[in-house]
């Protein structure tokens, strides 16, 4: 398959130097880049199916009418940090 490139970008020269900076033994800024451009692609996409697995627990429980309180969830939140706080603490003491 024939490759494509990715357009470049106009940055400050402090900028670069700062991104140089942070390059891993061996490499080189385009590998950087392209690993940055890959992850950005990624987090978009999971966070776009985020998005869309949320819409649609709306709309089922707008259908439904099933809902948890906001209130309900933070309680039992809450409880399950406290308990698991207080094995932590029961393992240290």
């Amino acid at each position: 398959m024939k490759t494509a490139t990715i357009p470049s970008v106009r940055v400050e020269p402090e900028f670069r130097a700062e991104v140089e900076s942070v390059l891993a033994e061996g490499e080189s800024l385009s590998e950087f880049v392209e690993a940055s451009v890959r992850a950005g692609v990624e987090r978009r996409r999971v966070q776009a199916e985020f998005i869309a697995r949320g819409l649609r627990s709306r709309d089922e429980a707008r259908r439904t009418g099933d809902y948890v309180e906001a209130d309900d969830v933070v309680a039992a939140l809450q409880t399950r940090l406290d308990a698991a706080r207080a094995r932590a603490a029961k393992q240290r003491g």
